[in-house]
Formats: structure tokens, sequence, C-alpha cells
């Protein structure tokens, strides 16, 4: 995979809790609208995904996988946050119910 595949692919799995209205898009919630904390845990939930498929991607392509540090974890979940952004505005700000 390529990096901008696997940026594309961040964008897409940190701006989708914010689209549904169900958890993970498949268990339906008895409280309507789905509350803020819903839509956190799906998000950091989704970074934990997405980082096994870029380690794995990595270990395919490289054959190995660097160890990282906490600064690198810290980086990378404010980047997934900052790519969440878009799909938090859009639920919170744009949208109306």
């Amino acid at each position: 995979m390529t990096n901008i595949v696997l940026i594309l692919l961040a964008l897409v799995l940190a701006n989708s809790p914010w689209f549904s209205e169900r958890l993970f898009y498949v268990i339906p919630l008895k409280n309507q609208p789905k509350a803020f904390g819903w839509s956190l845990l799906e998000v950091v939930v989704l970074y934990f995904v997405m980082g096994a498929i870029a380690f794995y991607a990595e270990k395919m392509t490289t054959g190995q996988s660097v160890p990282q540090q906490w600064e690198f974890y810290a980086i990378t979940a404010s980047l997934f946050l900052v790519l969440a952004f878009p799909g938090f505005v859009y639920r919170y700000f744009w949208h109306q119910k």
C-alpha cells in the first residue's frame, strides 16, 4: 500500500463515527441521537484498527517493523483526531436534525 492510500483510509476511518447513529455502523443504540462518548469510543477503537493496518502494511512492504516510542503514538493520535475534525464539524455544527 502506498502512503497516500493509508492516509486516505485513516481519513475515512477517523470520520466514520460521526456519520451514523449506530455503534460501529452495526449496533443500534437505544438513545437517539448517539452520544458524544460513543463516537469518541469509536474514534479510539478505529485509531487502533488503523494502527494495526499500518503495522501490517509496513511489515509486508519492508519485511520488518520499526520499533516506536511514545512520541510516535502521541503524534499519530493527534493526527487521527485532526483527521476526525471534518466529521465532527459536520455532525455537531452543519448537520440539521
